[in-house]
């Protein structure tokens, strides 16, 4: 089986958006994403979508909005899927194997969610239904209350590192100011980061604010063909590796100092492109949380555990360092629309390899990394991406 390429994509702005729901948001990149790759809806043999919902919205059944918001494609074979944040690259996988296994020529790959029209105490029971409810669900600060778990043990093992995270937060605030699609571009420095104030105040310790991914409305959609489709079209990204592993769901059952899953992930990536991560151009993560980009730093191979606050310290993960990441502003400037996050990921690659990046872009992109995670490090997808024309 050969996998196919990406050959188009389209992106609405993550953030607080007029669009009432996500039937909306998906009308917004279904005919712009195929406008960009060259092809017309009739030939679309597949359509993937990513939405995470669990309560956001009373409708579901959301794979069939795509057609609802184009008629040219509500006669498509549409199926909807769900991992918690990785939500958006299972509907990328479920695309690819569909195309690798011949049954298609042609898929488009839908991710949306549409968070912001919930308020506040229910977006985080809601969120906290990617957690092991049975054990977790007293956990204070919702989800995020989870990850200050995880920041608090790693703490107790290494040492404090709320100043490496204020770095991190304040690097992708920084990228994040690069890009338009961006839910909050404002240029946060590291001493706001790191201090608790009534502007920064602690939200499940020792995370702050700052700490935090947003809760944003938003939309991504990739277009993939078949190698010898996209060879006619216009752009053609492929996928020199991409894997998907797992851990248990309780956090009791791992050790949540290291993220394993994620490091299986980038192992069997590696082992499959042929490539070490000094390879790679750049690196767009999956940092719901600052303690998650930094554990991801270590997942990835980039420093031995324990140290990846040495990678934020020492500039190897700015814009202009040796492995740049999430120059897009990451999870953390950008939002975190769960449905839509692999599939924007995946996206902001595709435009550096493109050079289509604008104020974000890395000089000379030849190889991009992914890695989106669902729950607490329990899903974890990793794909390294070239650009073929």
């Amino acid at each position: 089986m050969t996998d196919p390429n990406i050959v188009g994509w389209a992106h609405t702005a993550f953030g607080s958006s007029d669009a009432a729901d996500t039937e909306a948001l998906m009308a917004e990149v279904t005919g712009p994403a195929l406008d960009h790759a060259g092809v017309a809806a009739e030939d679309v043999d597949g359509i993937f979508v990513g939405v995470f919902n669990n309560g956001f919205s009373d409708q579901d059944f959301q794979g069939a909005l795509v057609g609802m918001g184009n008629d040219a494609l509500s006669r498509v074979p549409a199926t909807r899927y769900e991992n918690a944040c990785a939500t958006g690259s299972a509907a990328l996988h479920g695309a690819m194997d569909f195309i690798a296994s011949g049954r298609g020529k042609i898929a488009l790959v839908v991710g949306a969610e549409k968070m912001t029209a919930t308020p506040g105490v229910e977006v985080g029971d809601i969120l906290l239904g990617a957690s092991y409810r049975r054990e977790e669900s007293g956990v204070g600060g919702g989800f995020a209350g989870l990850f200050g778990q995880i920041a608090a043990n790693y703490f107790q093992k290494y040492g404090d590192r709320s100043e490496e995270l204020a770095m991190i937060a304040a690097k992708n605030h920084h990228n994040g100011m690069q890009n338009p699609f961006a839910h909050m571009r404002r240029d946060f420095d590291v001493a706001f980061c790191n201090a608790v104030s009534e502007k920064n105040p602690l939200v499940a310790g020792p995370l702050r604010r700052t700490d935090c991914s947003l809760v944003s409305d938003g939309a991504a959609a990739l277009v993939l063909a078949a190698p010898e489709v996209a060879a006619e079209l216009h752009r053609a990204i492929r996928f020199r590796a991409r894997s998907h592993t797992n851990e248990p769901l309780a956090l009791s059952r791992r050790d949540m100092t290291r993220f394993d899953g994620a490091r299986r992930a980038w192992d069997q990536a590696y082992a499959t492109a042929g490539v070490t991560i000094d390879d790679l151009s750049l690196v767009e993560t999956h940092d719901c949380f600052t303690v998650a980009e930094l554990l991801e730093y270590e997942a990835m191979g980039l420093t031995a555990p324990g140290q990846g606050g040495r990678a934020i310290r020492e500039g190897w993960t700015a814009k202009d360092g040796r492995l740049p990441v999430n120059p897009s502003g990451g999870l953390k400037s950008k939002g975190h629309p769960i449905g839509a996050t692999g599939v924007s990921m995946h996206v902001m690659a595709a435009m550096q390899l493109m050079g289509e990046a604008g104020g974000m872009q890395i000089p000379d992109a030849k190889l991009a990394g992914v890695f989106n995670m669902g729950g607490a490090a329990v899903a974890s997808y990793a794909s390294i991406l070239e650009r073929v024309s």
